[in-house]
């Protein structure tokens, strides 16, 4: 399975970014897909999560409300759309996917997935 990643930009504070991620190779619908972000000088952390099937997703509380994650079964792509961007978003974001480790918190345990793409960076300007 791989994963590319892309959308990353420069934009003012305020502004949307649309997050795309295209998955090759051999990807079931039992897997469970990710972004998770890295800011400078920071750990990797969650930002969202959406179930294989597509009918749950979940989204870190730094996030919620304004990101939005998507998949299209049809393009083998996954979506990060990301509204009202603020300074604290720059990171470069990277894409994952996997098949999920037992646990109510399975989202965002990086151990939930075993594949991940190159990350694209997101710059925030305030």
């Amino acid at each position: 399975v791989q994963l590319q990643a892309s959308g990353g930009g420069l934009v003012q504070a305020g502004a949307s970014l649309r997050l795309s991620c295209v998955v090759s190779g051999r990807a079931t619908n039992s897997y469970v897909w990710g972004w998770f972000r890295q800011a400078p000088g920071k750990e990797r952390e969650f930002a969202a999560a959406i179930s294989g099937g597509g009918g749950s997703a979940y989204y870190a509380d730094s996030v919620e409300g304004r990101f939005t994650i998507s998949r299209d079964i049809s393009k083998n792509t996954v979506y990060l759309q990301m509204n009202s961007l603020e300074s604290e978003d720059t990171a470069v974001y990277y894409c994952a996917a996997g098949r999920p480790v037992l646990g109510r918190t399975w989202y965002k345990q990086e151990s939930s997935y075993a594949y991940w793409g190159q990350g694209t960076e997101v710059t925030v300007s305030s």
